[in-house]
């Protein structure tokens, strides 16, 4: 059956994926927000939360890249109408990552210290950062997991039941956050950063669960490990692995960016934590409409319809401006509560408004680069997607930060540097996917 492209079709994929992805960041900035305001070593519980929160989100999104590529495939053979010949690939697929989830978790353990001392860390912002880790480690393979079965989700069409999910997910660590961080007069004493990472922990395993049993329960899919290992687990290795190493470089940047931070002093990894927290979660509500180009994309790639592949692009794009216009409406109207939502340390603040106005202006760019990498993956682009990544950090990024460092532009200089990796990371798929998809449509 022909797929039809308008805003109905779309908006059904895109609305619940914004809002399960934006639970994911939510989860983060409810941490920041949190923490944030604790009465005792709150500016050393933000700088902390923000580095081990950058370094969790590096290794999740590394291993966590299976969803793309699982999510490609399936919806790819959707479209071509075989289905069922694909059925026993996505347990073998999470079997496999949830291994690799392992390996790592337990091979971090024993540097942790060494880790975060090369992030700067040091005095009692490194200690805090070692118990908060120590606790939210735990969660790691579960999110991977979740996000396996978000990706099987997508790959038929159906972003609700993730939406479900994640929706459970940031509610119940809200409430969580609340009482375990700050605790209850009479009750339960408050456990401060430590409340925090046990909130995230609970959270993470009620979607774990939740997730498990909609799998079961929703769609004809099997958890069961079946042999012979499905012909298209090589073809789904290598996608994860193209995508693996444009992990590394996505996280390169990220991960230099706190480096440079907390190297400046605590008020700066604090209004860089609560920026790029706001940043992330900008990224995630517009990548909403990158989540149905995804699994419109590759439906449409598979029923080899290149002329509804072409109006895809560009009315996901469009709506994609349209939720960014209203981002930055809302940043410029509320952009000192935003901060205050934060933390009340001024000196975190001052430095914090003196760059919230780059990640304001810079929302058409990543919308861009955003919606356009949500389509790619869905194609199976993950080679040049790698490509890309590898450039505009290598090439874009990384000498803009240390022209930066070398100028003296403190934190300005890092939110500038991430600008001109988005500018490199949007202009080159506009680039590839004009090349590559105009000359296939009809004259």
């Amino acid at each position: 059956m022909k797929t039809v492209i308008n805003l109905k079709t779309i908006n059904k994929l895109a609305i619940p994926a914004t809002i399960a992805g934006i639970a994911e960041p939510l989860l983060s900035i409810t941490d920041t927000a949190i923490v944030g305001n604790i009465p005792v070593d709150g500016l050393e519980s933000l700088a902390a939360a923000g580095i081990v929160g950058s370094f969790l989100s590096m290794l999740i999104w590394i291993l966590g890249q299976t969803r793309s590529a699982i999510s490609a495939i399936i919806s790819q053979y959707l479209g071509a109408g075989k289905l069922d010949e694909v059925k026993s690939l996505p347990a073998q697929a999470i079997f496999l990552n949830i291994g690799l989830s392992l390996l790592i978790l337990l091979s971090t353990i024993f540097i942790i210290e060494e880790i975060f001392v090369l992030l700067n860390a040091s005095g009692k912002i490194l200690q805090y950062c070692i118990n908060y880790y120590a606790i939210r480690v735990w969660g790691f393979p579960l999110t991977l997991f979740v996000f396996a079965v978000m990706g099987i989700f997508r790959g038929i069409q159906n972003t609700y039941w993730p939406m479900v999910i994640a929706i459970t997910g940031a509610v119940l660590n809200v409430i969580l956050d609340v009482i375990l961080v700050y605790g209850i007069d009479g009750f339960i004493e408050p456990l401060y950063l430590d409340g925090a990472a046990y909130a995230s922990l609970i959270a993470q395993a009620v979607m774990a669960i939740m997730a498990f049993i909609l799998l079961i329960t929703k769609t004809d899919i099997s958890l069961k490990l079946k042999f012979p290992l499905h012909p298209e687990l090589g073809r789904l290795v290598i996608m994860s692995l193209n995508l693996f190493v444009r992990a590394i470089a996505l996280n390169t940047a990220l991960i230099l960016a706190v480096r440079e931070a907390t190297a400046m002093g605590d008020k700066y990894i604090g209004a860089h934590t609560i920026a790029i927290n706001i940043w992330l979660f900008s990224a995630f509500f517009i990548d909403g409409y990158g989540a149905a180009g995804n699994i419109l994309g590759g439906r449409l790639l598979g029923a080899k319809d290149y002329t509804g592949l072409w109006q895809l692009s560009k009315k996901i794009v469009f709506y994609g401006f349209c939720v960014s216009a209203i981002l930055i409406i809302l940043g410029s109207v509320l952009y000192f509560p935003i901060g205050r939502l934060f933390s009340k340390e001024t000196a975190v603040l001052e430095v914090f408004y003196s760059v919230f106005f780059i990640i304001i202006i810079g929302l058409p760019i990543n919308t861009i680069a955003f919606v356009l990498d949500g389509l790619f993956k869905g194609l199976g682009e993950m080679k040049y997607l790698r490509n890309t990544l590898l450039s505009a950090t290598f090439l874009g990024f990384v000498p803009a930060l240390f022209i930066g460092k070398y100028m003296g532009w403190g934190l300005t200089g890092i939110w500038i540097s991430f600008t001109i990796w988005m500018l490199i990371r949007g202009g080159a798929l506009v680039w590839k996917f004009r090349r590559k998809f105009k000359p296939l449509l009809p004259n």
